[in-house]
C-alpha cells in the first residue's frame, strides 16, 4: 500500500527497528511502505516477539536478536524505557546519537501534572504522542514533540445491533479498577446489560479476551458501546467501535471529548445523564444505529489510516534525514 495522499509526496522506503508492544497499533503501522525490522528472541517474550502471529504485510519482518548488530535500519521507534537499552546491547548503537530515533509514547502520564517524560533525557530523540491531550499533559523537557493521532484498518460496517445489550472493552478490568472505571460498570448495568470484553474479564462476570478476528463482529452484535475510561490514552477498541458503527456512551475524559462528536453518541461526566442514556440507546434500535452511522462517518474521516500513514512517512522521513 502506498501511503502517500493526494498532493502528498511518494514515501521513501525506509528500514525502521521497532517492537510490536500494541499488537492493534503495530497492526496499522505495518501497513505503510517501510521495511518493519521486529526483534525475536528464541522465547518470544516481551522483548521479542517477532510478528505476534498477526498476518501483517511481508514488510513487517522478524529479525532475531543476535543479528541486530548486523542489520542495518535507518530509524529506531522506542516505545519502553527498557527499549534504551536492549537497542545498545543488541545494536552498539545509541539511540539519537549513533541512529535516528522516534520514542513513540501511547499513554497518558501518570498524574495530570509534572510527569516528566523518559524521552527528555535522551537527546536527540523526537517523542511522539497519540493525542493532543497526551501531548499537554507529558513534561518533555527539551525534547521535541509531534502527534500522529491514531489511524485503523478499517474493519468494514459491521453493526447489526441485534443484541439490546452494551458492550465495553477492558483489558484487565479487575486490576486496573477506577482509572478504567470498573467501578461504574454496575451503576451502567442497572440500566442495560453490559457486556466485558478483554484479559480476565472472565473475573468479574465478563466474556473474555476475544481473538482479533472475531472482535469487531461480537462487537457490532451489541446495540452500544461504553467507555467508561476515567485516566488513560484514547482507547483503539472506541475508535474500532465507531468504526465498527457502533454508537458510543463515553466519560468526557482525556481525549474522548474531542474525538467523539456529539452526534455519535452521549459524552459528559455526569454518570447518571450517561447511565440514563445508556438505557435509552439499548431500548431504541433505531437511534442507536443513526448515532452508529454518524460514529463511523466521523471515525473514517479524522482516524482513517491513510492519513495515519502519511503523517508516520513525513515523520519517518524527517528524523532519517
Amino acid at each position: 500500500m502506498s501511503a502517500a495522499g493526494p498532493g502528498a509526496p511518494a514515501a521513501v522506503h525506509r528500514r525502521v527497528l521497532v517492537w510490536p508492544v500494541h499488537g492493534s497499533y503495530m497492526t496499522a503501522l505495518v501497513q505503510g511502505p517501510h521495511e518493519y525490522l521486529l526483534p525475536l528472541t528464541p522465547q518470544r517474550d516481551a522483548d521479542g516477539s517477532g510478528r505476534l502471529g498477526y498476518p501483517w504485510p511481508a514488510g513487517a519482518r522478524e529479525v532475531p536478536v543476535e543479528r541486530l548488530r548486523d542489520e542495518e535500519f535507518d530509524v529506531l521507534i522506542l516505545q519502553r524505557p527498557r527499549d534504551v537499552d536492549l537497542v545498545e546491547a543488541w545494536t552498539g548503537r545509541r539511540p539519537g546519537r549513533d541512529v535516528p530515533a522516534i520514542w513513540l509514547e501511547h499513554n497518558a502520564p501518570g498524574r495530570p501534572t509534572g510527569a516528566r517524560h523518559p524521552a527528555a533525557d535522551h537527546p536527540g530523540v523526537l517523542l511522539v504522542h497519540v493525542t493532543h491531550f497526551n501531548d499537554l499533559f507529558w513534561e518533555a523537557g527539551g525534547a521535541p514533540t509531534r502527534v500522529i493521532e491514531h489511524g485503523i484498518v478499517d474493519p468494514g460496517y459491521r453493526y447489526t445491533g441485534e443484541l439490546a445489550r452494551a458492550v465495553v472493552t477492558i483489558n484487565e478490568a479487575r486490576r486496573r479498577g477506577r482509572v478504567t472505571g470498573t467501578d461504574l460498570l454496575p451503576r451502567f448495568a442497572a440500566a442495560a446489560p453490559c457486556d466485558l470484553l478483554g484479559i480476565d474479564a472472565e473475573a468479574l462476570g465478563g466474556i473474555g479476551d476475544i481473538p482479533y478476528e472475531e472482535l469487531h463482529d461480537v462487537m457490532g452484535r451489541r446495540r452500544v458501546y461504553l467507555h467508561p475510561v476515567r485516566w488513560t490514552s484514547l482507547g483503539l477498541s472506541l475508535l474500532e467501535a465507531m468504526h465498527v458503527g457502533m454508537p458510543v456512551v463515553a466519560l468526557a475524559t482525556t481525549e474522548v471529548a474531542d474525538a467523539v462528536p456529539a452526534e455519535a453518541g452521549v459524552v459528559g461526566t455526569d454518570v447518571e445523564r450517561l447511565v440514563a442514556a445508556l438505557g435509552r440507546l439499548v431500548a431504541d434500535r433505531e437511534e442507536a444505529r443513526e448515532r452508529g452511522r454518524s460514529a463511523r462517518e466521523a471515525v473514517l474521516a479524522r482516524y482513517g489510516l491513510r492519513r495515519f500513514l502519511d503523517d508516520w512517512d513525513r515523520v519517518i522521513e524527517d528524523v532519517a534525514r
